[in-house]
């Protein structure tokens, strides 16, 4: 079967570190040309170093959340087929709401819902028909717990801008995965001590009896982007999580 994404070109913003770095390795595994975005350089040139075994990868920094960063990317990275975003700024904001402060709560809300917009926006122009946006959602959206109102709020907001964007956008497509529990850095800054006692209680409870890797995310995203017939969807990859 033909591999319908060699020798195109992905851009993954968030790609330095977590599932970003996961897709990216799928992606250049796949024959894609690779660019990862990130707001640090030492992260990007990390990454660049332990992808460079599976190929070359550019890099760009910006940020996304400010739209004069995102309109730069797009006229100085050149072309691209597919855009990723897994990118997440959610420190402090798993708080109970006398806690939650109104920084850490602007601050998940530009990561996560404000930059997907921009990115779009400026990324649609410049995408070909066979093209695609991938976005990153959460179990937050239909699992919450204590401390999640920030962030069940933004994950429910990102679907709807899926399902907007992909009639808007038409024939491009766009979708979102939304993962469970996923073993990534993120945690170290949710949870920290407590990070691995949470996660092994959740394994416990899942059907697939593990939380979920950075790995079993990306290959949901490299799906997405590959899929011709799949637009306007969110794709659960949770182990389970919304049955328990």
């Amino acid at each position: 079967m033909e591999d319908t994404l060699q020798g195109q070109r992905a851009f993954v913003v968030g790609g330095s570190s977590g599932m970003g770095l996961a897709v990216s390795e799928q992606l250049l595994r796949r024959r894609c040309e690779v660019v990862i975005i990130g707001r640090s350089m030492d992260k990007l040139e990390s990454a660049r170093a332990r992808l460079g075994r599976f190929g070359a990868v550019r890099l760009h920094q910006a940020d996304v959340t400010l739209e004069d960063e995102v309109r730069r990317l797009f006229r100085e990275a050149g072309p691209l087929d597919h855009l990723v975003c897994t990118a997440a700024d959610i420190r402090g904001s798993y708080e109970l709401l006398p806690q939650l402060q109104e920084e850490a709560l602007d601050r998940a809300i530009r990561s996560k819902v404000v930059a997907p917009i921009l990115l779009a926006k400026h990324a649609a122009g410049r995408l070909p028909a066979h093209g695609s946006i991938t976005l990153t959602s959460g179990i937050a959206a239909y699992r919450p717990r204590p401390k999640g109102v920030a962030v069940a709020a933004i994950n429910a907001a990102l679907e709807g801008v899926v399902r907007a964007l992909a009639v808007e956008l038409a024939p491009l497509r766009v979708n979102a995965v939304s993962p469970g529990w996923v073993r990534t850095p993120i945690w170290g800054d949710v949870a920290g001590d407590e990070a691995e006692p949470l996660l092994a209680s959740m394994a416990a409870r899942l059907p697939v009896g593990r939380v979920g890797r950075a790995e079993d995310i990306a290959q949901a995203i490299v799906f997405l982007a590959s899929n011709g017939y799949t637009t306007g969807t969110v794709l659960h990859v949770d182990g389970g999580h919304r049955l328990v």
